[in-house]
């Protein structure tokens, strides 16, 4: 598992020490570019010097202007002491200073190259010790030392001690800082995570049975509102989604129990003792309707189910909407009769519709067996089928008592039956509506229930006429 602290961290450390690394390396080449400056600087001004002075003795013969030292004196200033020898063009030494006991190491081509005029510059090795050596024409002090050549050599050992010193200081420091900033990086991150673990806690503080709980840590700064904002709204999610399926599961346990009950009661009643034959005929009759009731509630659930994950499979197909509804209006038509409740209906033309078929008829048949039920004899159920724009509407009005709430309408498993007829009716399942609403969603479009003053209630269902295409694909299946 990868540690955001620890790459926070080892970053803020790369990026600080890089920086630090690369200040060190500018400070040390800068130091050593000056340290070489003033040491060539200080050469061919010693050179300069002693050109001068070659020549200015009274008798005419070459020497150098030198300190007297003791030989104590020149080994103890042997790293700041500048050397001089002059060489005939040929390689021969004509004069070298006093504290030298052996010639200057000889570059032949360099001495050719300084005699026709020209500063050489060159770094070598002399009695075990680095040295840089300047070769410096003679020949504009007159017409004597055309061929020679003036050779100054300065030793490079406290130049190069300061480097070492100042190299090994630079890259402590370096180090230092490198680890002072993951130190660093390493506390800020810290404390930039804190909050985040406090949100985690009291996230993972949060069960099936508190999910009224909310997310309170750091909800008022800034840069973690959002965060603590999309926890909250997912739990608040979750938890009407949790108290749906915990209600969902309650009522269906309910309404499944009810037939079973009946149907056991049954049963055991006619086990106790010996019956007629029409008396097992009026058992079996009335377990048989609840074994059909029992099977409508199990297909209710498995169409909201399916609805609800996502697998509400669509065969879409144009379809005709009118009479597709009308077929489902005939086929109600005698129930109506035996009610005493007339059923008619109206469609000036007969929209096509990209639509499941099946579903269609399924939203229809619950639409008008649901008004059918809660219309007193002699009311009226009229269903509309209208053309609306990009859409097509599917309207069935009653002369009922109207909803009691519509907003309740959809709702799993509500009955109306008291809030509409003043009594409790055992017929169906309180699942029609809540699958008119599944089917009109999964085919994108709505539905919404109404109440019309002194007239009785109304439900209308939107359908596209043609389907998305994103829809098409992600919910039509076989």
């Amino acid at each position: 598992m990868r540690s955001f602290r620890f790459h926070l961290a080892l970053r803020a450390t790369a990026a600080f020490g890089g920086g630090a690394a690369a200040i060190a390396l500018v400070t040390f080449l800068a130091l050593r570019s000056t340290l070489d400056r003033e040491l060539n600087a200080s050469i061919l001004s010693v050179a300069s010097i002693q050109a001068a002075s070659l020549t200015d003795g009274p008798e005419g013969t070459m020497h150098f202007h030198e300190w007297q030292l003791t030989p104590d004196e020149a080994t103890s200033l042997r790293d700041v002491i500048r050397y001089a020898q002059v060489w005939q063009v040929d390689g021969t030494s004509l004069l070298r200073s006093q504290y030298m006991t052996r010639d200057l190491p000889l570059d032949l081509v360099h001495l050719r190259r300084a005699s026709e005029g020209h500063l050489v510059w060159t770094e070598t090795r002399w009695d075990g010790v680095p040295i840089r050596t300047l070769y410096y024409p003679l020949q504009r002090f007159g017409a004597a030392h055309q061929r020679h050549v003036l050779q100054v050599a300065a030793p490079l050992v406290s130049r190069n001690r300061m480097l070492t010193r100042v190299g090994v200081f630079l890259a402590l420091l370096t180090m230092v800082l490198g680890a002072a900033a993951y130190g660093g990086a390493w506390w800020l991150a810290g404390r930039a995570m804190r909050p985040v673990d406090e949100v985690i806690d009291q996230a993972e503080a949060i069960r099936g049975g508190s999910l009224d709980r909310r997310i309170r840590a750091y909800a008022e700064v800034k840069e973690y509102r959002r965060l603590v904002d999309v926890l909250n709204g997912m739990l608040g999610r979750i938890q009407v989604a949790f108290d749906a399926q915990r209600r969902f599961t309650a009522d269906a346990s309910h309404e499944l129990r009810s037939p079973l009950t009946a149907m056991r009661g049954e049963l055991e009643l006619a086990l106790r003792r010996p019956r007629e034959p029409e008396e097992y005929r009026r058992v079996i009759e009335s377990t048989l309707e609840e074994v059909v009731r029992l099977s409508r509630i199990t297909e209710d659930l498995l169409v909201l189910a399916r609805s609800d994950s996502g697998g509400l499979a669509l065969r879409r197909e144009p379809v005709m909407v009118a009479a597709t509804v009308a077929r489902v209006v005939e086929r109600l038509g005698p129930r109506a009769e035996g009610r005493g409740v007339g059923l008619t209906v109206h469609a000036k033309a007969d929209p096509v519709a990209d639509l499941d078929a099946g579903l269609l008829g399924q939203v229809a048949w619950n639409l008008v067996d649901n008004a059918v039920k809660f219309t007193p004899a002699g009311g009226r159920v009229d269903v509309s089928v209208l053309a609306q724009d990009d859409a097509v509407l599917v309207e069935v009005r009653d002369t009922g008592p109207g909803f009691a709430d519509p907003a309740l309408a959809f709702r799993r498993f509500y009955r109306e039956d008291e809030a509409r007829t003043h009594r409790v009716s055992t017929e169906g399942t309180g699942l029609g509506l809540a699958i008119v609403q599944a089917i009109a969603q999964a085919h994108g479009g709505s539905a919404e229930a109404t109440n019309i003053p002194g007239a009785g209630a109304q439900v209308t269902v939107r359908f596209p006429l043609r389907a998305a295409s994103d829809e098409r694909h992600g919910t039509t299946g076989s």
